[in-house]
């Protein structure tokens, strides 16, 4: 486990005990959000100066069906409340809340996903929890608090240096998209990022809707709060770096608009940039998978029909769920290593050894009935693709996957693709969503870039 925080202490006990948290007042109701959100970007500091970055006015909107998917679950997107409320931040450590109080604050996020939840954070946390140090800030209404109340927010954060020196070791990748230019952080820089967000495709506050103004602004205020009595550190951090924020997540506004509400009075640089993309697949209601292959172009859908037919000549095509993950995890391991090999997720090194950790505790923590599945590509009954997804009732997650680089006759990716939208629109389910990267093949399934947000704020105080 990491050392004690260097940022700051963390309560005794969470939720409750809250003694030495800082309270925040909402915003005065005179003052229009809107203002704040629409005040320009700050320019880079004097060292990045010469940096050309591309802004978020020069990206593509957010596209219709992104929207649509944050507004899920009959969750309501009401006004904020009212403007007397006293809000109190406290960081409390990740292991003293109940995953009960988690998963209700979850089950509230417009914007949450599997990534969100406590299973997520607790498997990562086990498997790569000596490479951050724990931030949680847990939001609650000031004054006398019952036993049993829900916190009103919580803000899973972790800080670090931007680069450690055993990160090389603990190197392993889990994307292999285009990398894309972003405003560059001194490797030196104490940063603090969203909780779990080297692994998590998406990142938000656990907060509904209505409360999102009211917690953004009240975690900046702690954010730009004095550190306390013989801190070793008078400035304890030089960036807040969050990543990961979904492009529809109203989360991203709100966050924006506190930070720039308070840069001028604590020399910030406010930067809102495109972090990456996630080509999603919209699957219309009512349509089959032959309805779906109409949708593309013709010589995409031929192609796919071909090695789907070619593949069925050899025998049974059948993608199948794993009725013991945790005894199969291996040989989704073994295929993922055959296609990655040292360029993937399990290494020989460290880090490869704490994503065995990391996805092992991820079936763990979820259990036979969450979110997370493990599926096998078997033709004539031998094993040639394997596929981990998450599926929250309304999308499928594309998580991670392996082939056998000898059935590569077999088209093993594009026909387990296939049978994973197939299955997809037998549940019911009305997105499948690649995740975070640009790879090539996403597109030819008819994926819709959804870009993802970062916001990079800088002290330029010195």
């Amino acid at each position: 486990m990491p050392a004690e925080s260097t940022f700051g202490g963390t309560c005794a006990r969470c939720p409750r005990a809250l003694h030495g948290a800082s309270v925040h007042r909402a915003w005065p109701s005179h003052v229009d959000p809107d203002q704040l959100r629409t005040q320009p970007f700050r320019p880079a500091g004097a060292i990045l100066r010469l940096v050309t970055v591309q802004t978020i006015d020069t990206d593509p909107a957010c596209p219709p069906a992104a929207l649509a998917a944050i507004r899920r679950g009959g969750i309501p997107f009401s006004d904020p409340t009212p403007a007397s409320r006293r809000l109190v931040v406290q960081e409390c450590r990740f292991g003293d809340i109940p995953r009960e109080t988690w998963d209700a604050l979850v089950d509230r996020a417009p914007a949450a996903t599997p990534f969100s939840r406590w299973a997520f954070h607790r498997a990562w946390w086990d498997g790569y929890g000596g490479s951050a140090h724990d931030q949680t800030l847990v939001v609650t209404e000031a004054g006398a608090i019952a036993p049993d109340d829900l916190p009103v927010a919580i803000v899973p954060l972790m800080h670090r240096h931007e680069v450690e020196p055993t990160d090389a070791a603990n190197r392993s990748t889990l994307r292999h998209g285009h990398d894309h230019t972003l405003t560059p952080v001194a490797p030196t820089a104490k940063a603090v990022f969203f909780g779990a967000s080297y692994h998590a495709d998406y990142a938000t506050i656990l907060a509904a809707p209505s409360d999102l103004p009211d917690v953004a602004r009240a975690t900046v205020d702690h954010l730009a709060g004095h550190a306390q009595p013989g801190h070793p550190h008078p400035a304890p951090w030089d960036v807040v770096d969050l990543r990961r924020l979904r492009c529809a997540d109203p989360a991203v506004d709100e966050l924006e608009a506190a930070f720039e509400g308070s840069a001028s009075r604590h020399g910030w640089d406010v930067i809102r940039e495109r972090e990456d993309v996630s080509p999603v697949v919209t699957l219309q209601a009512g349509v089959d998978f032959d309805g779906y292959l109409d949708t593309l172009g013709k010589k995409t859908r031929h192609e796919i029909r071909r090695k789907i037919r070619r593949a069925e000549a050899r025998g049974d095509v059948v993608l199948a769920e794993s009725d013991d993950p945790l005894r199969d995890l291996d040989a989704f391991i073994d295929l993922h290593q055959r296609r990655w090999g040292e360029a993937g997720l399990f290494p020989s090194t460290p880090g490869g050894d704490a994503s065995r950790v990391f996805l092992r505790r991820l079936f763990e923590t979820f259990g036979p009935h969450g979110a997370i599945r493990l599926t096998f590509l078997s033709v004539a009954g031998r094993r040639v693709a394997a596929g981990i997804h998450f599926d929250d009732g309304r999308s499928m997650y594309y998580y991670n996957a392996g082939v056998d680089p000898d059935a590569k006759d077999l088209s093993p990716g594009i026909v387990m693709t296939a049978r994973y939208i197939e299955a997809a629109i037998a549940l019911g389910r009305r997105r499948l969503d690649f995740l975070r990267g640009d790879e090539p093949y996403k597109y030819e399934w008819g994926a819709v870039d959804e870009p993802i947000h970062r916001l990079l704020v800088r002290r330029t105080d010195g």
